[in-house]
């Protein structure tokens, strides 16, 4: 994995990790385009999400805007079940992975690994209205870009 790419993948994890819906029994809310909201000259990243993968689970696309290439497609298939699943860039294995739970019904955590070797956590919290969410991730270790520490991300609902 080029440099580059391995930092635009340690951007996208948080994301992917914090892309909180709410279980089925809630309906349908968190499926659809969200939206980063971006502080700086940089669009933000767009994430499209699907149910799939059980009665819980979703399916997590992001476009990714890179400068000075084409987007970048980064994808996530989980059950929201706590289990492993493998993140995808352009349809391949990236060797990173994600196990996602669903907390209760506004709240998602997870875990992201590179190599087996967890990262990160995340922690999202779905808006009372359903129209944000809001990230909570803490980095053990810097992979890519992405700084040790903790930092937090809006979501907003197109």
């Amino acid at each position: 994995m080029t440099n580059r790419l391995a930092k635009l993948l340690a951007v996208v994890v948080a994301f992917v990790v914090s892309l909180g819906a709410v279980p089925s029994l809630h309906g349908q809310i968190g499926v659809g385009t969200w939206v980063k909201d971006s502080t700086g000259a940089s669009p933000g990243m767009t994430m499209k999400v699907e149910v799939c993968c059980g009665p819980k689970g979703r399916r997590l696309t992001y476009l990714i805007p890179m400068k000075d290439m084409a987007p970048m497609t980064l994808t996530v298939d989980s059950p929201f079940d706590g289990s492993e699943a493998p993140v995808l860039i352009g349809g391949k294995p990236s060797g990173e992975t994600m196990a996602i739970t669903w907390l209760d019904s506004h709240h998602v955590a997870g875990v992201v690994k590179m190599n087996g070797k967890p990262f990160g956590t995340s922690k999202s919290t779905l808006s009372p209205d359903g129209k944000t969410i809001t990230v909570e991730n803490d980095f053990s270790e810097s992979v890519g870009s992405q700084t040790v520490g903790k930092s937090t991300e809006i979501w907003v609902k197109q």
